[in-house]
């Protein structure tokens, strides 16, 4: 049975939530402040974690970088924080989606599903046998190796996050096409965006950082404006198959 891990001050919306995910048949564990939650998180293995900005003795941001240095797990921040400066606070360090309350528990339950699976896919994918000659897209000097999921910058690994990848490769794979972040957010999110474009962009953004700004501004990523985002234009480009 998956463990999911809640980290909620407030007894109302923490049951609601576990009631919810119970029925869905996830076993379900409770933290009601900062301290006990990072040390559960860290401690245990859970399968996905939902986690309260405004908590007691240590906040949801703190938490978030605490898990992140010690654990790759899908992290679900919730907020009554309407401003869209503490969601991209908040995907700027580690977590994978933001909720704003009040929001459905349905919703909640669905995206909890959704992000789980991506997870298990991606842990699947990179335990696999990586081939002798794998797959891989090459351009200027970046090569991304689809098997094992390793990305090369003048031979230099780059440390993507899942979802970076997955942006990367998405664009990668479709060099002449421009995304809109609509698109991005619905093609790997497995969600409708409603408009949810701040989430794309924070992540472009950490993935420009890695790629784009490290070596002398070498470009990898055009920001087409007013419509979103494609693969730069490579004279070398190639898909090895």
């Amino acid at each position: 049975m998956k463990k999911i891990l809640i980290i909620e001050d407030d007894k109302g919306i923490s049951e609601l939530e576990r009631d919810y995910l119970e029925i869905e048949g996830f076993e379900v564990e409770i933290a009601t402040d900062g301290v006990t939650g990072v040390e559960k998180a860290i401690q245990n293995d859970y399968s996905c974690i939902i986690l309260d900005i405004m908590l007691p003795k240590k906040d949801g941001f703190s938490i978030c970088k605490d898990i992140r240095m010690k654990k790759e797990v899908p992290i679900l921040m919730v907020s009554a924080k309407r401003e869209d400066i503490d969601k991209i606070r908040g995907l700027g360090i580690g977590a994978d989606d933001y909720l704003t309350k009040p929001f459905s528990p349905v919703e909640l339950v669905a995206r909890v599903k959704s992000h789980i699976q991506r997870f298990e896919r991606i842990l699947a994918s990179t335990a696999s046998p990586v081939k002798v000659e794998e797959p891989k897209i090459t351009a200027g000097h970046l090569e991304i190796n689809l098997a094992s999921r390793m990305v090369l910058l003048h031979d230099e690994v780059v440390p993507l996050t899942p979802r970076e990848y997955e942006i990367l490769v998405l664009l990668a794979t479709h060099p002449s096409r421009v995304f809109t972040k609509e698109e991005i957010y619905e093609r790997l999110w497995e969600a409708d965006s409603f408009g949810e474009t701040s989430t794309v962009m924070v992540h472009v953004n950490r993935l420009r950082i890695k790629v784009d700004k490290k070596y002398n501004g070498e470009q990898y990523i055009d920001t087409v404006w007013g419509v979103g985002y494609r693969f730069h234009q490579w004279d070398n480009y190639k898909i090895i198959k």
